[in-house]
């Protein structure tokens, strides 16, 4: 249970008004997204600071041996488990070519809340970076429930203050660095690095991986696509053996708005001078 300030009570939704990052693993959990079939944690969009990262796939594991000091009859040679699948949800933020991290320079405000009848994740921050540049950064994740391998995020960006230079990266990434699961060192050596890369390809804003698992033989395929809306956006893709990267740069002046995008074109209307809606789509067999 966590007992924290920062939790406000209110019905159909958990909302949660400063962040805490001693209490990320949890809240990680408690904002989770899931649809039977693909689950998210909620793991900040920037990736970094976590608790614990998290993409599964429903019947995604891996096969690891049970090593005994001695051989008894029945004792199984084989365990199996969950393992983290691509990750399509990291989405980096550099401002004047300062790092979003909440850790660093000043966090003036942090709001995520969980919308129980709109099945929607949504976060708001407001961030100063060490050289002294605001931004807002308002995001909205969901786990869809008709397209079970299918995810989004809207993810937008606004000075403040004056104008900045503005480069988004999202990520799509196999083989991602976690925690030690156990103390047992063989555990965690037979769950790092399970993947195996097949096939990886970038073209415009999108990205493809295929992975297979080392052991088990299962097959992983991912793919992310974007909408990138903003002032003279220049936009880069690239594929390598564990991801991908799709990168969109410009520069923004404060308080820049522009229409709502009609509905229909496949982008969620939004307000902000700098925008971008992408979306995974993870499978397996």
């Amino acid at each position: 249970m966590i007992r924290h300030e920062s939790f406000a009570v209110e019905p159909w939704s958990l909302r949660e008004t400063a962040l805490d990052v001693d209490v990320l693993a949890q809240t990680e959990s408690v904002f989770a997204l899931s649809n039977g079939h693909l689950g998210w944690r909620a793991n900040l969009d920037e990736g970094e600071p976590h608790g614990m990262p998290g993409a599964y796939l429903n019947g995604v594991y891996e096969s690891r041996p049970i090593p005994y000091p001695e051989v008894g009859y029945g004792f199984p040679d084989l365990g199996q488990s969950v393992v983290n699948v691509t990750n399509g949800k990291m989405i980096r933020l550099f401002v004047d070519d300062e790092p979003f991290d909440v850790r660093y320079g000043t966090l003036n405000s942090h709001e995520r809340v969980l919308d129980f009848r709109a099945g929607v994740l949504s976060r708001q921050a407001e961030w100063t970076s060490p050289a002294g540049t605001s931004v807002r950064v308002t995001s909205t994740r969901l786990v869809s429930f008709s397209q079970r391998a299918v995810a989004a995020i809207h993810y937008e960006v606004e000075p403040l203050e004056g104008p900045a230079r503005i480069a988004v990266q999202s990520e799509l990434l196999a083989n991602e660095q976690l925690p030690p699961p156990s103390g047992d060192p063989r555990l965690g050596a037979a769950l790092e690095n399970v993947f195996t890369g097949e096939y990886q390809a970038s073209f415009d804003d999108a990205v493809m991986l295929v992975n297979r698992t080392k052991s088990s033989g299962l097959r992983v395929g991912a793919a992310m696509d974007h909408l990138i809306d903003g002032p003279d956006v220049q936009t880069e893709s690239r594929a390598f053996a564990d991801g991908g990267v799709v990168t969109a740069t410009a520069v923004v002046q404060p308080g820049r708005k522009r229409p709502s995008r009609p509905a229909g074109t496949g982008c969620w209307p939004s307000s902000a001078p700098f925008s971008t809606a992408s979306g995974t789509v993870p499978t397996w067999r």
